[in-house]
């Protein structure tokens, strides 16, 4: 087949999760549901942490930035699968796909940045409480989330800049629901050689060096946490960092599950089954997680609650 170039192609093809009618319409009204709970929900978290002075903290200033990551995150990729699956369409503008890659390792690259950051706020309370408010001080906090959102417009530029280089054949179905730059990269007709090693060097340093940070800083706190003497304080301690914990599994165990069942899976369509995990299913629960294990984030909304009523 004749490349052309990626500037004279002018739309792609998102095949979706399938391709039955019925099925379609089971995908529409269940990925509608999922993305309210997760911009109700998300934002929710942000309202009450905004209302509310006694959170008017480090942690929970990183967890308002976190829930509007998780928010923008999911509003990259579903609003465009759910208008797909209503019209019965599987287009996709060459505009919108590079932008869709652009905003999805935008937001994607924050949360794990947002997650580091705020392992590193909960070493710091509970190795160095007495110095807590000295070293997370405002001018900090805000300086690292827009550290944290600087590195990523410069990881989802590089993304952007290496798929805007790319050729393709007149071939241009992705079977996924967005556009997923592996699959980009498997419709190129020109040699990606190149492209595969610098994205996977690429994943490593944005990816890895948080990981990296998120476990430095557990095994710290875990070391710190068993240096305390009564049962009490442990649980204590440990409880002001079970949320994040919990939401740190979640976040890396859903995209290694992706990892590794594109994988062993040769299956394309199982592997966007699998991504919904990371891309949907993760910025919803996390605010549920939040609000369910966070004793102040409940006090909060129960505040807000009455009020209203």
């Amino acid at each position: 087949m004749e490349p052309q170039n990626l500037t004279r192609v002018s739309e792609f093809l998102l095949l979706g999760l399938s391709d039955h009618p019925k099925m379609q319409t089971l995908l529409f009204w269940l990925f509608l549901s999922m993305y309210l709970a997760t911009v109700l929900g998300n934002l929710l978290i942000i309202l009450t942490v905004s209302s509310d002075s006694h959170l008017h903290t480090p942690m929970y200033f990183f967890l308002s930035n976190l829930s509007l990551a998780d928010i923008s995150f999911s509003t990259t990729t579903v609003p465009k699968m759910l208008a797909n699956l209503q019209t019965h369409s599987k287009s996709i503008s060459y505009v919108g796909c590079l932008t869709q890659v652009s905003f999805f390792f935008l937001f994607g690259c924050l949360d794990d940045l947002l997650l580091a950051v705020m392992a590193y706020d909960r070493l710091v309370a509970i190795c160095h409480p007495l110095h807590y408010p000295v070293i997370m001080n405002l001018h900090l906090c805000g300086l690292l989330v827009l550290v944290s959102f600087l590195i990523s417009l410069l990881d989802s530029q590089l993304h952007y800049l290496m798929m805007s280089q790319l050729t393709f054949c007149t071939n241009v179905e992705i079977p996924h629901f967005f556009c997923n730059v592996p699959q980009l990269l498997k419709l190129a007709c020109s040699d990606t050689s190149s492209n595969n090693t610098l994205i996977y060097f690429i994943d490593a340093i944005f990816g890895g060096v948080p990981l990296t940070g998120i476990l430095y800083s557990y095994i710290r706190i875990i070391s710190s946490i068993l240096s305390i003497s009564s049962s009490g304080g442990k649980y204590k301690a440990f409880s002001t960092c079970g949320s994040h914990l919990s939401v740190v599994c979640l976040f890396y165990g859903t995209g290694l599950g992706v990892h590794l069942s594109s994988t062993v899976s040769s299956s394309l369509r199982k592997e966007a089954v699998a991504s919904v995990m990371y891309t949907v299913v993760t910025p919803m629960l996390n605010p549920f997680i939040y609000s369910l294990r966070n004793t102040d984030i409940k006090n909060s909304l129960w505040r807000i609650v009455s009020r209203i009523a």
